[in-house]
């Protein structure tokens, strides 16, 4: 009885030094957070002797400005909206982007109204006529950009209900048409010595090594793994066999992720993605660097989850606008959440 009660005071202590952890570290992105952009704000705040560490952060000196053109797909509603308020806010040109033009132009008008300058476009990101209007847009009118943000993505499925329709949809989209609108900007993405930036809004859902929800196929696991082994032909017949599984009705006892299934399966895509685009990536010479990650926006409030989410648009938002405007960017390919690098 002895060992029992003391086990459970083990785990017990675990799980409160665990949320200390959790507390510090939210707090400390708060602070983050909260720091300014603008040169007046910087200098009010030094003068006011701000503590030490922060002001070794505000005085740094930031790399953006209003020539740096920021692009967000899905831009017009829930964290690709919060992405392209704090983009604007820190003094960037964003580019919105969406599907649903009506959408769009109203998202634009909400931040207008903020005194944001924002530009509307629209784009579909699984019609590649859409893909390449854009590009000749972008091209035309703003000669490239700096920094690429991947956040629109779809959901249809929670649980065990599931079709090939909307398993089609959910990856086309969320991963043919993050990729198919990658590699259309890669070439017009900005040659600079701070590095183009290109954010994949990914999540925790699509790890490979997660306690919960990943792919039980140890083999495939250990390809995926495995970056040098890793292949647009992999990731193609990973999906193709999920896909031939959700048809036939096998896929429940096929090993997939059990949670939001075909939303898991496109992330993994995606995550495995970025791993393989910043290897081919990483050969660029030094002015010309693109430096590609993907982030977990956590468990927000928006019209995928139903709002059923426990974080807020700008906690969502948050790692991945940190993750673009990072001064001395060296992470490639890696995975994020809450501002601290997690395994795929």
């Amino acid at each position: 009885v002895t060992i029992v009660i003391l086990g459970e005071m083990g785990k017990k202590e675990k799980k409160e030094k665990a949320k200390e952890r959790r507390e510090k570290r939210l707090q400390d992105i708060q602070l983050l957070r909260s720091i300014p952009y603008s040169d007046q704000q910087r200098n009010e705040i030094v003068n006011d002797k701000v503590v030490p560490a922060v002001i070794s952060v505000i005085t740094r000196k930031w790399w953006w400005s209003k020539e740096t053109i920021a692009v967000v797909t899905g831009g017009n509603r829930g964290i690709g909206f919060e992405i392209c308020r704090q983009f604007a806010t820190h003094g960037l040109t964003v580019i919105l982007t969406s599907r649903d033009a009506t959408a769009g132009s109203e998202s634009i008008r909400v931040l207008q109204e903020c005194g944001l300058d924002v530009v509307y476009h629209p784009l579909d990101i699984v019609d590649g006529s859409s893909i390449n209007n854009f590009v000749e847009w972008l091209q035309e009118n703003y000669g490239g950009l700096d920094i690429l943000v991947n956040n629109a993505g779809v959901n249809f499925n929670l649980g065990s209900d599931n079709s090939v329709e909307n398993a089609r949809k959910v990856i086309e989209t969320n991963y043919y048409g993050t990729k198919n609108i990658t590699e259309a900007l890669i070439p017009l993405m900005k040659p600079s010595i701070v590095g183009a930036r290109i954010v994949n809004v990914s999540s925790r859902l699509g790890r490979l090594n997660g306690r919960r929800n990943r792919i039980s196929n140890v083999a495939l696991r250990e390809q995926l793994s495995d970056v040098e082994c890793l292949s647009e032909e992999l990731i193609d017949r990973t999906l193709s066999s999920f896909l031939q599984q959700v048809e036939d009705g096998s896929w429940t006892s096929g090993g997939w992720p059990q949670i939001y299934t075909d939303y898991s399966v496109s992330k993994l895509a995606v995550n495995a993605y970025t791993r393989l685009t910043a290897r081919k990536l990483s050969e660029r010479p030094e002015d010309q660097k693109i430096y590609i990650n993907c982030c977990c926006p956590g468990w927000v409030k928006t019209a995928l989850t139903g709002f059923a989410g426990n974080n807020t648009v700008e906690e969502g938002a948050d790692t991945g606008v940190w993750l673009a405007l990072l001064h001395d960017q060296t992470f490639m390919g890696s995975f994020f959440a809450e501002r601290r690098e997690i395994n795929f």
